[in-house]
Parts: structure tokens; sequence; C-alpha cells
């Protein structure tokens, strides 16, 4: 069995992108980018660790609202150029309060769950 993480094809930038998605419901919680620090985190902790690109730092999903993901596996794409994390997600996914972060239509219709308040967990 190989050890796909050293063919990860990393953008120009250091990044690669990864999609969270729930482990047992299969719903997408969100989309993020890992650089080699964060996958490292995530493989060694088994919790999601990104890379912030706001910030440009490593960051452990959960680590200011508890709201962790536990990785189960992470998966590599037929190209190596972007993961799949399933995750079993600890309170909500989105920084917004809701469950996932694609908890709307195109159109504005909000069909996603609010689990928690942001301005009570972000103080």
């Amino acid at each position: 069995m190989s050890d796909l993480a050293t063919e990860i094809e990393f953008d120009d930038d250091g990044l690669v992108p990864v999609v969270a998605q729930d482990a047992d419901s299969g719903d997408v919680l969100m989309l993020a980018y890992a650089d080699r620090e964060a996958l490292t985190a995530t493989r060694e902790s088994g919790l999601a660790h990104y890379h912030s690109r706001s910030r440009d730092a490593l960051w452990k999903k959960g680590g200011s609202s508890g709201h962790t993901q536990a990785v189960r596996e992470i998966r590599v794409d037929c190209d190596a150029d972007s993961l799949l994390y399933l995750v079993s997600q600890e309170g909500g996914a989105c920084h917004t309060g809701f469950d996932t972060c694609f908890h709307r239509t195109i159109d504005g219709e909000v069909v996603g769950e609010r689990v928690f308040d942001p301005e009570t967990v972000y103080e």
C-alpha cells in the first residue's frame, strides 16, 4: 500500500482544496484549503486542520468554536489535486452557525439548519 501524500499536487501557493463531507450522512459540509503543514497535522492528530488563506496560517477546525471535525478517512481524487476529508462533525461546520457552509440555494433560499449562534460562540 503506497502513501499518496507524497503525490499530492499542491498549487503554486502550496495549497490543495479539501472538501469536508459528513461520513455518516454524506452531506458536504465545507470547502477549505490545506498546505503540507495542515495535511500533516490532520494525519497526526486525527482532527481536521486547514490553511487559512485570510490569515495565512495553520487553522485547526474548531480551535475557537469547539466545533471540531474528527477525520475518519482522507481520500485523494484521481488527479491528486484535491482531497476529501470524511469527518464526524461536532457542532456546526459553518462559522455563520449553520450545519453546513452550503446552506443556501443560488436563489437565496435557506435550506440548511442553524445549529449555533455565532455571536455567542465567537465573542
